[in-house]
C-alpha cells in the first residue's frame, strides 16, 4: 500500500482535486494527480487490478478509471511495462518529450520538463518522424557529452499526412518530404499513386508508419501542382508542418449560427463603455482587431483602459469552435495570407473591434503613476464601441506632428498625445528595470499582380508600435498578478534565463569584440541591455544583437510562474490576443471565473490540464514559426533565382568549419560561402574566435566582417543559396583587419 495512504478507502480525503472531480462528474473517480502520487509512493509498477483494489472502487467506477488510465498513457504520464504493470514515467528513469528530426538522419528528444535534449542516433530514428511524442530511456552519453536515449515507446504520431515531391526511381514511386527534418522517403506503391506525375508536389496519407526494419508507405490523396506555381510555398508549408487549415463543418456551422450582431442577452451584466473613446491601432493590412486602448490623465498619473475582444463569450469550452481553436493553438501569418485560429465570421467579424459597432470585451483598467508603476487594476466584462481605427503609420504621424492636433482628427490626436505621454513613462520604467530591447530587422515581401516578388523591404518600427506594445505589456503583467492572487490554474508566458553553456559561448564571442557581459554566473536582463547599448551605432550592432538573441531561451507557456527574463518581469501572462492565441482565451475564462466570484477548484481546468495545454500551445507556436520561416526562406530563394551571377555586399553572420554564412545588405537573405571557394589554402575553424583562418596565408574571416559575394547557385528544394567571394581577403594582423571595440561613428 502506498505510504501516502492511511487506509485504502480514504482516497477522497487525500485527492487534492476531488472537489473539481465531484463538480464535473456524477460519480467522481481518483484524479490523475492522486494516481501519479500513489504510484510514485508505491515504489514499483502496479497492475490495473491493484490500482482498482487500492481505491476500493465500485463496479460502475472501473470503466471510467480504465479510460483515465488510457488517457494518462496517451499523454505520457504513465508507462506500461511488458507485464502490463503501470508506473509514472517521472519515477522510472524515463524521459518523455517531442522528437526533433535532423536532415542527416539523427534527432533529439526535447523533454517536456525542459531539461537538456536527448540525442537519438539514426538507428533510434528509424521508427520515428519529426514531431512524434515518445518515451526514451537514458542509456549513456555520446562522444560529445550529450545524453543519449533509446526508444521505449511512441506516445503520439505527429505525421499522418506528408507533403513532398513525387518521383519514380527504378519503377518505384517515392515522395521526398519537403520538410527537411523528415529524413524518411515515403514509398508509394503503383496502385496508391493516383494520377500523380513525376516531379509534382503531392500530399500522401500514411498507411504504414516507419518501423525498425521498414520504410513508411503512403497513398497520394492530393496533387498540389507544379513546384513553381504562385502560392505553392504556403500550400506546402501548412501541410509539411501539419497546420490545420480546413474547417470542420460543425465548426463553421457554430460560427455562422452566432450571427453578426451582439445579442441583447450578452450585453446584460456588463459595464457599458460605449461612450469611452477607445481606439484600435494596427497594421495597414490587419483585418482582426482584438485590442483597443484609451488613457485618461489624472493628477497622480493616468488611468489606462485596455479592452480586449471577448472571444470567450462565443467560444465555450467543449464546443466545436473550442475544439478546433485548441487544435490550431494560434493563427499563422504568412506573406499576404493568414491561417486563422477562429473562423473569419468571428476573427474578422463579431470578435473584431471594428469601429462604430457594439462589441463585447474584457477590460483591464489600470491606475499608473508618474513613475510608470501600476498601483491598482481591475478586470470586468464590458460592451464597447471603437471610436477610431488607426494604422501604425497614421498614429505615428499624428504623434510626431503637433500641428495635426488641430486638424480634422483633433480629438483622436489629443487622445494619442495622452497615450504617448504615458508611453514615455512606461518606456523609461522599462529601461530602468533592465528589460532587453532588441531592435532587430524584420522584412516585408512585396508582390506584384502576378504574385511574383517585386522587392524585399525592412519593416520600420515607430513610436505607435512601441506605444501599443507597452500598453499590452502593462495589461499582461496586471493579468498575471491578478490571477496569481486569485490562485487560479493558468498559463504564464515564461521566459527562463539562458543556459550556462550558451552563456559561456556568448562571453567568448563578446570578448573577441572587446565587449563583456556582467552579472557573473547569473546575469540578468539588464546586463544584456547594457551590451546592446554599448554596440549602438557600431558596424556589428546587428550581429551582436542576433547573437544575444540566439543565446536566450525560447519563451513557452507553463502553469509554473518562472518570470519573463527578457522583459525583466516576475509575473507575465498573455491576455491581449484571444482571437489568435489559445492561451489568451484560457486566461479570459479564468478572469471571468474570478469575476463571477467562483472558487479555483470549480474552474474547468486543473493544473494537469494546464500542463498539457501549455505544452500543446508552445508546440503550436513553434510549428507556426517554423512554417513561416520556411515560407520566408523559400520566397527569398525564389527572389534570388533572378539574381544569379549578380554581386552584392553583405556581412558574415555565421562561421562554421565548412564555410561562412553571409547576409546580404537590404535583402536580408542569407547564403553560404563554402570553404572550398575561399583562397587556395587550408582553412581551420576557430570556434572561440568565431573565424576561419588560413594555414599558410594568414587570411582570416570573422563574424561581422564585410564581404562582397556573387550569387552562384539557388536550390529551392533545400532553401539554400550559394555565394562565391569577391572581396579582397585580409591577413591576420594586416592592414585591412577590422579594429575591435566601440566605434565613434556608423549608422544606427
Amino acid at each position: 500500500m502506498p505510504k501516502s495512504a492511511k487506509s485504502p478507502g480514504d482516497w477522497r480525503k487525500r485527492d487534492p482535486e476531488y472537489s473539481r472531480e465531484k463538480s464535473q462528474y456524477r460519480r467522481p473517480i481518483p484524479s490523475r494527480t492522486l494516481i501519479l502520487k500513489d504510484l510514485a509512493a508505491h515504489g514499483s509498477p502496479m497492475s490495473r487490478r491493484q490500482i482498482q483494489d487500492l481505491y476500493r472502487l465500485d463496479e460502475d467506477d472501473i470503466e471510467p478509471l480504465q479510460h483515465r488510465i488510457s488517457a494518462m498513457l496517451r499523454d505520457g504520464q504513465l508507462i506500461e511495462n511488458r507485464k502490463g504493470a503501470l508506473g509514472p514515467i517521472d519515477s522510472m528513469d524515463l524521459v518523455r518529450g517531442r522528437v526533433q528530426g535532423h536532415r542527416d538522419g539523427f534527432g533529439f528528444l526535447q523533454p517536456d520538463e525542459g531539461s537538456d535534449d536527448v540525442f537519438l542516433n539514426p538507428r533510434q530514428m528509424r521508427s520515428l518522424f519529426h514531431g512524434d511524442r515518445a518515451v526514451v530511456r537514458i542509456v549513456g552519453t555520446d562522444h560529445k557529452g550529450r545524453r543519449e536515449g533509446r526508444l521505449v515507446e511512441i506516445l503520439e504520431r505527429a505525421q499522418s499526412r506528408i507533403v513532398g515531391r513525387y518521383t519514380r526511381e527504378m519503377d518505384v514511386g517515392i515522395v521526398i518530404p519537403d520538410n527537411t527534418r523528415i529524413s524518411h522517403d515515403i514509398l508509394v506503391p503503383e496502385k496508391l499513386r493516383g494520377d500523380a506525375e513525376d516531379g509534382q508536389i503531392v500530399t500522401v496519407e500514411l498507411v504504414e508508419q516507419p518501423g525498425k526494419r521498414s520504410q513508411p508507405i503512403g497513398e497520394v490523396v492530393e496533387i498540389l501542382g507544379e513546384h513553381m506555381a504562385p502560392g505553392m510555398e504556403i500550400d506546402i508549408a501548412v501541410r509539411a508542418h501539419g497546420i490545420p487549415f480546413r474547417w470542420p463543418d460543425e465548426t463553421l456551422a457554430e460560427a455562422e449560427a452566432i450571427g453578426d450582431e451582439v445579442p441583447d442577452s450578452h450585453r446584460r451584466g456588463r459595464e457599458d463603455l460605449r461612450d469611452l473613446p477607445l481606439m484600435t491601432i494596427d497594421g495597414a493590412d490587419a483585418k482582426d482587431f482584438d485590442d483597443a486602448v484609451y488613457a485618461e490623465p489624472r493628477r497622480s498619473g493616468w488611468t489606462l483602459y485596455v479592452a480586449i475582444a471577448d472571444v470567450s463569450a462565443y467560444v465555450e469550452p467543449g464546443s466545436a469552435l473550442d475544439d478546433e481553436a485548441r487544435r490550431r493553438g494560434t493563427s499563422v501569418y504568412f506573406p499576404e495570407h493568414v491561417v486563422p485560429m477562429l473562423p473569419e465570421a468571428l476573427s474578422n467579424g463579431l470578435c473584431s473591434l471594428n469601429p462604430d459597432v457594439d462589441r463585447l470585451c474584457v477590460v483591464c483598467e489600470m491606475r499608473i503613476d508618474k513613475r510608470g508603476k501600476t498601483t491598482r487594476s481591475r478586470f470586468y466584462p464590458a460592451v464597447m464601441r471603437s471610436h477610431a481605427r488607426l494604422t501604425y503609420e497614421e498614429a505615428a504621424a499624428l504623434i510626431e506632428d503637433p500641428k495635426a492636433r488641430g486638424g480634422s482628427r483633433r480629438d483622436v490626436a489629443e487622445r494619442l498625445g495622452t497615450l504617448h505621454d504615458l508611453y514615455q513613462v512606461l518606456a523609461k520604467a522599462r529601461r530602468q528595470r533592465g528589460a532587453i530591447d532588441f531592435e532587430t530587422t524584420e522584412t516585408r515581401i512585396v508582390f506584384n499582380e502576378q504574385r511574383k516578388i517585386e522587392r524585399i523591404e525592412p519593416v520600420v518600427r515607430n513610436d505607435a508600435h512601441r506605444l501599443i506594445e507597452e500598453c499590452m505589456i502593462a495589461a499582461n503583467v496586471a493579468t498575471a498578478k491578478h490571477l496569481t492572487r486569485a490562485k487560479m490554474p493558468m498559463l504564464y508566458r515564461v521566459h527562463t534565463a539562458p543556459e550556462a553553456d550558451r552563456l559561456a559561448e556568448l562571453r567568448e564571442f563578446l570578448a573577441e569584440r572587446g565587449l563583456g557581459l556582467g552579472g557573473g554566473d547569473k546575469p540578468q536582463a539588464e546586463h544584456f541591455a547594457r551590451v546592446i547599448e554599448q554596440v549602438r551605432g557600431r558596424d556589428d550592432e546587428h550581429l551582436v544583437q542576433t547573437v544575444l538573441l540566439r543565446t536566450l531561451s525560447r519563451a513557452v507557456y507553463s502553469p509554473d510562474n518562472e518570470g519573463h527574463f527578457g522583459l525583466a518581469l516576475e509575473h507575465y501572462a498573455h491576455f491581449t490576443s484571444p482571437i489568435r492565441r489559445y492561451p489568451d482565451l484560457l486566461v479570459h475564462r479564468a478572469i471571468k471565473h474570478v469575476h463571477a466570484r467562483r472558487k479555483p477548484v470549480d474552474f474547468d481546468y486543473g493544473r494537469a490540464d494546464m500542463e498539457q495545454l501549455g505544452a500543446a500551445c508552445s508546440a503550436a507556436e513553434q510549428r507556426a514559426d517554423e512554417a513561416t520561416r520556411d515560407v520566408d526562406d523559400w520566397l527569398k530563394c525564389e527572389y534570388m533565382r533572378d539574381h544569379i551571377g549578380e554581386v552584392f555586399d553583405g556581412t558574415i553572420v555565421g562561421v562554421t568549419a565548412f564555410g561562412l554564412f553571409v547576409e546580404l545588405d537590404g535583402i536580408y537573405a542569407t547564403g553560404l560561402v563554402h570553404v572550398s571557394s575561399l583562397s587556395n589554402d587550408f582553412y581551420h575553424f576557430d570556434p572561440a574566435a568565431h573565424c576561419l583562418r588560413g594555414e599558410r596565408s594568414g587570411i582570416v574571416h570573422r563574424l561581422a566582417d564585410r564581404m562582397r559575394v556573387k550569387v552562384a547557385r539557388v536550390d529551392l528544394d533545400e532553401r539554400k543559396i550559394d555565394f562565391e567571394p569577391m572581396t579582397a581577403e585580409r591577413r591576420e594582423g594586416g592592414k585591412g583587419r577590422r579594429k575591435r571595440g566601440k566605434r565613434s561613428g556608423g549608422k544606427r
